[in-house]
């Protein structure tokens, strides 16, 4: 088992200015830059009390959670923190089991309800209580704003870009599907809300310049296949993640895209129609990230891809192994951010993702690639 004082033993100091050139592709980076779509908030109590982060943190105080996301990522050695607008619901119907992960969540494990959501009819879809964008609250943009160490960024991400996700869990995956034949018209409208939400989003998260990168997330596939077919993702999803690039582009920031799933019939559009930046979702039995990056490298940049069901069965030294295989192949040039091939879950041993960071941070053979 790693031990604390085995670990970090590298010091890191943020440089967003550094990860925005190596998403960039502008060269080969001095360092590796991390990155993560999310850590479950159990990985991240279980650190702070593990390593005894937040003992100079006052709970009492107002902006103490955007305070220990701070500390926690500074950490870490991430550049960055996400952040997005807050305040807004979007009711869905959703299924609890009971979570058996080692790091336990309180109330289970949610799933979306695959069969029925909550807008099948027209009807439905006129008395959905649609979120005022406007009226959401950027509290903790407006705090990081001011407040974040100068060395890091703000990431926009979170609650905007779910173009095909929320296609999928407003209707229900299968009555979707049914609806892709019978009931177009309410697909349209429902993709046409979503974009109309999501852009007023962008534009307010735009209008902070600590903000330097775009992060949309939007499952689109599964193991062998995108979830609808290519023709109705171009229908349907990628026009919204078209104006998101866009906005994004026209702002000056890159746009990045976590997408789960086979979407190897729709990754020229994703990156010479959408323009892309960076691709984010790596699962070995779809595509590794190094086979990514010799495919797509030059065209874009590729995050994370160290396997998360890899992740739970190796051993810590596999997991390292893997990482120097990893940085080896894919740093060269620029373009590839060090992380887990989708997020860190609950269910992976805390010691095999700190592990994977610190091997990062220890990295130096690549440097011969300089």
């Amino acid at each position: 088992m790693t031990t604390e004082h085995q670990l970090f033993a590298t010091d890191v100091s943020p440089d967003w200015e550094g990860l925005v050139c190596c998403i960039r592709r502008l060269g080969t980076p001095s360092r590796v830059h991390h990155i993560e779509l999310f850590l479950d908030a159990e990985v991240q109590t279980a650190i702070c009390e593990r390593f005894g982060l937040l003992s100079d943190l006052d709970p009492g105080d107002p902006y103490y959670d955007q305070r220990r996301q701070i500390v926690i990522q500074r950490f870490l050695g991430y550049d960055y923190v996400r952040c997005g607008l807050e305040g807004f619901e979007m009711p869905l119907s959703r299924l609890s089991i009971e979570d058996t992960a080692d790091l336990q969540r309180d109330g289970g494990r949610n799933f979306m309800e695959e069969h029925t959501g909550p807008i099948t009819t027209w009807a439905e879809f006129e008395s959905y209580p649609w979120p005022d964008m406007a009226a959401a609250s950027s509290r903790s943009l407006e705090w990081y704003q001011t407040n974040l160490p100068d060395d890091m960024c703000i990431i926009a991400s979170g609650g905007f870009a779910h173009f095909a996700e929320y296609l999928t869990w407003l209707m229900g995956y299968e009555t979707l599907c049914y609806a892709l034949y019978d009931q177009r018209d309410l697909v349209t409208a429902i993709s046409q809300r979503l974009a109309a939400m999501f852009e007023i989003s962008l534009k307010r998260m735009l209008a902070f310049d600590r903000v330097k990168i775009v992060w949309g997330s939007d499952d689109m596939g599964f193991r062998s296949a995108t979830l609808i077919s290519p023709a109705d993702l171009r229908e349907f999803v990628l026009p919204g993640h078209r104006l998101m690039a866009q906005m994004s582009h026209a702002s000056g920031r890159p746009y990045l895209l976590h997408a789960c799933g086979n979407l190897r019939a729709i990754m020229d559009d994703l990156i010479d129609d959408i323009g892309i930046d960076a691709f984010h979702s790596f699962e070995d039995t779809i595509i590794t990230v190094t086979d990514a990056k010799a495919q797509y490298g030059d065209r874009i940049a590729l995050l994370g891809g160290i396997d998360v069901d890899f992740m739970c069965r190796a051993t810590e030294d596999q997991v390292r192994k893997r990482v120097r295989e990893t940085l080896e192949r894919c740093m060269p040039g620029g373009g590839y951010c060090l992380g887990s091939g989708n997020s860190v879950a609950n269910y992976i041993p805390l010691d095999n993702y700190l592990a994977m960071v610190d091997e990062g941070r220890n990295a130096t053979s690549w440097r011969t690639y300089l």
